[in-house]
């Protein structure tokens, strides 16, 4: 009589394959360390499967494209994920419960609705909308930052105000600063930017379309600033409109997880904002460990620093109108460093300055 050899079973979990989930019986055994084992390759286990199975199919060209399909929907799913979790409650920064398309894109986004799951108050947008509100109502704001949601201004900006920058304060225009800030970015490239205040979007778009950041978030007050900016995407045909999302949020109350968001940009603007250090310390908090916070402002020094009794008279201008006149580096310096960032640098060209910092890892 002929002995039949039994097949000793392989200890371990079994997973269900591609091919048995369509009517094959193909089962894969998946050690319980094979990710410690493997390496990055096989972190996948959609990949892996197809992998140790391809055997079985019939035409290598389908099982090519199946392999290539798994791995990128596998990728796509983990960066939704990843992305929705920046989002945070601006009141008590806990995470919100998303209610929309998973795809984060400029059309996407404001339909959506977000719930916090600690203090239950609600966000959601709609089909006029261009962004995604997660400001809180009835927000006192001073008059500097009611000036910017005038549709005026909004439509000016970037035809005559922003390139009077370059007059009277030496600023050297959005496509110098893009590539003198360049080498700063250089420890977020690959993930989250913020383009803070940005106005219409002068900066959100370029950084948009180097495809350098896996999302590019334009964030602003003003809603008539974020609708010249949706306009303006929406022209340039250069511009993937995925991953990158217009959001309206106070500069102080940011709503992202805290050390979720691997840079933040904000050109010219630490001036406007009605308390500089509440927006740097909130910067300071949504920055990773190794995150880089750049800006661009100006400073009236020289000959204006020794005016007698300047200081009381810029704080009391400062209290009213909202807006912040830098007297010397050395205060932007300060503001840096007890909000907790380090590594202090900037460069100057006359009045423009250029600032740069890091979260400390």
């Amino acid at each position: 009589m002929m002995r039949i050899k039994k097949r000793r079973r392989r200890s371990g979990p079994w997973i269900e394959s591609p091919m048995a989930a369509s009517g094959g019986n193909v089962s894969t055994p998946v050690s319980a360390n094979s990710n410690s084992r493997c390496g990055g390759f096989f972190k996948h286990p959609p990949l892996m499967l197809m992998l140790k199975s391809h055997r079985n199919y019939s035409s290598p060209a389908a099982t090519a494209t199946n392999i290539i399909r798994a791995s990128t929907n596998s990728l796509l799913q983990v960066n939704e994920v990843k992305v929705q979790k920046l989002l945070a409650c601006p009141i008590c920064h806990d995470m919100l419960v998303w209610n929309g398309d998973p795809v984060f894109s400029v059309d996407s986004t404001p339909m959506s609705s977000l719930k916090c799951t600690t203090c239950k108050k609600a966000y959601s947008g709609n089909q006029t909308q261009t962004h995604l509100d997660l400001t809180l109502t009835n927000q006192y704001m001073p008059p500097s930052s009611e000036l910017f949601r005038l549709p005026l201004v909004s439509f000016l900006y970037e035809r005559g105000w922003r390139q009077a920058f370059s007059i009277w304060g030496g600023f050297p225009g959005p496509e110098k600063e893009f590539e003198m800030m360049k080498d700063y970015l250089k420890p977020a490239i690959g993930g989250s930017i913020i383009d803070a205040s940005c106005a219409s979007g002068l900066f959100s778009r370029l950084f948009a379309k180097t495809g350098l950041f896996s999302l590019v978030v334009a964030l602003d007050f003003s809603e008539s600033m974020l609708n010249q900016c949706y306009d303006f995407i929406k022209q340039d045909q250069n511009i993937s409109q995925e991953n990158l999302i217009l959001v309206r949020a106070d500069i102080a109350r940011l709503p992202f997880a805290s050390s979720s968001i691997d840079a933040v940009h904000a050109g010219a603007a630490l001036h406007c904002w009605p308390s500089p250090s509440a927006g740097v310390a909130e910067i300071s908090r949504i920055l990773r460990p190794g995150g880089v916070f750049v800006a661009t402002t100006y400073i009236v020094d020289g000959p204006y620093s020794f005016i007698p009794f300047l200081s009381p008279i810029r704080a009391n201008i400062g209290q009213i109108s909202g807006s912040h006149i830098y007297l010397s580096d050395r205060e932007l310096k300060d503001l840096c460093s007890s909000c907790g960032l380090v590594d202090y640098t900037c460069v100057r060209n006359r009045r423009f300055v250029m600032i740069s910092a890091r979260k400390p890892n």
